[in-house]
């Protein structure tokens, strides 16, 4: 399953967008990463606005969501989509929308061997590794001036 030019990335809030994010969370998540999935969902996704990436037959095939405060986090792509561009174009997406809302600046929580495709996309590493379910993570910002 490779994105296409032609893919589809949707925004929406979690009442319109749920399903599919859920279902790409948990399989990336919470059956490869082994997150708990009591912790995997939790209140920001109400107050946040996600994105979903469609490939060309219509399968969700990755995710991520934008806080209220900048913040950008869930950002997972299926193991069939992985290096086709999905995580870096739903990542343009979810910028451009923190710019249009006015925010002068993103952060992210960063899994540690993610970080060198934020740092591609402009993000900056700030502070010491720390762990989050039991996963290695680094605090990344990006300023959108």
């Amino acid at each position: 399953m490779s994105i296409e030019p032609h893919s589809d990335i949707r925004l929406g809030d979690w009442s319109a967008l749920r399903a599919d994010a859920q279902l790409i969370r948990f399989e990336v998540f919470v059956d490869e990463q082994k997150v708990p999935a009591e912790i995997e969902l939790d209140d920001m996704d109400a107050v946040s606005l996600h994105a979903v990436a469609y490939d060309a037959n219509g399968m969700p095939i990755g995710t991520g969501r934008l806080l209220p405060d900048g913040h950008i986090g869930r950002m997972a792509v299926r193991k069939s989509a992985r290096g086709s561009g999905t995580g870096g174009a739903l990542l343009l997406a979810l910028m451009a929308q923190a710019r249009a809302r006015g925010l002068r600046r993103v952060m992210l929580n960063a899994q540690t061997a993610a970080a060198p495709f934020y740092q591609r996309h402009g993000f900056a590493i700030e502070g010491e590794e720390f762990f989050e379910a039991g996963i290695a993570h680094v605090e990344m910002s990006l300023g959108l001036d």
